[in-house]
């Protein structure tokens, strides 16, 4: 183990490996005295304790071997070492584990939880027509049925429908799949679940596969407790509860602070992610906009493919932080930019012929980056604008996560060009998001009426 180069005050190791329908309330359990939370993301996977204050008490992250090649196998592997990584007098305090993983990323499994087919990853396109009209993406659903297609009658007669969550969760649980599969509203979004139902929608219930599909659990409710085997082959109390968890950006939101209509947070990693808390549900798929149930709220989700992944193309990130020094985010740059890392766009609107616009090209780098920074900016600008077209609040904060969030120069390029205060979250880290979750429940939601 070696010591992250961005530790807290807490210990953090690093490991190599290779309109709402009502709901009853749920009954109110004491606080866990440490809860853990796990982030299942694009490259690897992170471990988060917290305590009942919330503060960090002990982080632990660890890379896939090949992250686009990714199976149930490296999951395994990842959950296995987190948890073993926590260290004893914490290990036996845990009470209560949630986790989050990637949006859309789906698999079909026997009831011994062995895979039928490969995992299709969130990043995996794959086109298959899906009748009717529907209100939200529906790409995890098309995963789901590619997949279906190619699996022979045998396979089909124990298949389960899994979303990477979803088999995590499995593999911990007591029991495993033996009463069949759960998910929770924010992973089944993407493959036809009606978050104003909490149920299955029209569009999956039509396909053959429907009585395969995990029966939709609240995120924050309990999934059950840990395999006592297994528990006590980690070094884990029998009595851990297992907490029904999200997708890795909703959980960047929840470690955000943000919880008031209005607030916002936009993620700067590799693509550029919005999303807006609301009481107003916000569906329209032709410019790429969704909601996820956030408890008595909405959250109004975008993503435009624009982000760090078209500027890594261009400059490295040491090359990026130098350059961004040379800039004067309070100047105009001339340049009319829209980094795209190749051609599509999804959001703030829906162009799959969408080229990147990357030129004229200034000799002088800065210059360059000026122009592409504030390019980002506004499309940033123009994503929140959509949400209030929509009929989404008003946006009177920003909050910021992901790696663009520590660069001065575009921040204050975004603040000019939103007409809004933007600040770093509370929190970066969706391992956060989730130990939240595993702490409060249902209750990390805000209880105000839509």
């Amino acid at each position: 183990m070696r010591p992250s180069l961005h530790a807290p005050r807490s210990a953090r190791v690093h490991l190599p490996i290779r309109s709402p329908s009502p709901v009853a309330a749920p009954r109110r359990r004491a606080l866990p005295r440490v809860a853990a939370g796990l982030d299942f993301g694009t490259s690897g996977a992170r471990l988060c304790l917290i305590d009942r204050r919330e503060r960090c008490l002990f982080e632990a992250a660890t890379d896939y071997a090949d992250a686009r090649a990714q199976d149930c196998a490296d999951w395994e592997r990842a959950l296995f070492d987190l948890l073993g990584a926590i260290p004893g007098e914490l290990r036996g305090a845990l009470d209560a584990l949630s986790l989050c993983a990637t949006s859309g990323s789906v698999l079909w499994a026997g009831r011994d939880l062995r895979p039928l087919g490969p995992v299709l990853m969130y990043f995996q396109p794959r086109q298959v027509d899906l009748p009717g009209d529907h209100a939200g993406p529906l790409d995890g659903l098309a995963r789901l049925a590619w997949a279906w297609e190619r699996l022979d009658e045998a396979a089909r007669h124990g298949a389960l429908a899994l979303h990477q969550a979803d088999w995590l969760f499995a593999r911990l649980r007591r029991g495993g799949l033996a009463r069949g599969a759960l998910t929770d509203w924010h992973n089944a979004l993407k493959s036809g679940a009606d978050p104003a139902l909490c149920a299955w929608g029209e569009v999956a219930s039509r396909q053959a596969f429907a009585s395969r599909l995990p029966r939709i659990v609240a995120p924050g409710s309990g999934q059950g407790r840990v395999d006592p085997a297994l528990a006590d082959r980690l070094g884990l109390r029998r009595e851990l509860l297992l907490v029904a968890g999200t997708t890795d950006a909703n959980a960047a939101f929840l470690a955000s602070g943000a919880e008031l209509p209005g607030q916002a947070l936009t993620s700067l990693g590799s693509t550029l992610a919005l999303k807006l808390l609301s009481r107003r549900r916000i569906d329209a798929p032709r410019y790429g906009v969704y909601s996820h149930r956030f408890g008595s709220l909405w959250l109004v989700s975008g993503a435009s493919q624009a982000g760090g992944a078209a500027l890594r193309k261009l400059f490295g990130d040491a090359r990026l932080r130098e350059l961004s020094a040379d800039i004067d985010p309070e100047q105009d740059s001339p340049l009319d930019l829209y980094p795209l890392p190749g051609v599509g766009e999804r959001f703030p609107l829906s162009d799959p012929a969408m080229a990147p616009r990357l030129e004229p090209r200034p000799v002088d780098d800065a210059r360059y980056l000026h122009g592409l920074l504030q390019g980002l900016a506004r499309i940033e600008a123009a994503g929140y604008a959509r949400f209030a077209q929509l009929g989404a609040p008003e946006v009177w904060e920003v909050l910021s996560c992901g790696g663009g969030a520590s660069n001065p120069a575009w921040t204050r390029l975004r603040e000019r060009a939103l007409g809004r205060p933007v600040r770093r979250a509370r929190q970066n880290e969706a391992a956060f998001g989730a130990a939240r979750l595993a702490l409060l429940g249902t209750r990390v939601f805000s209880p105000s009426p839509p």
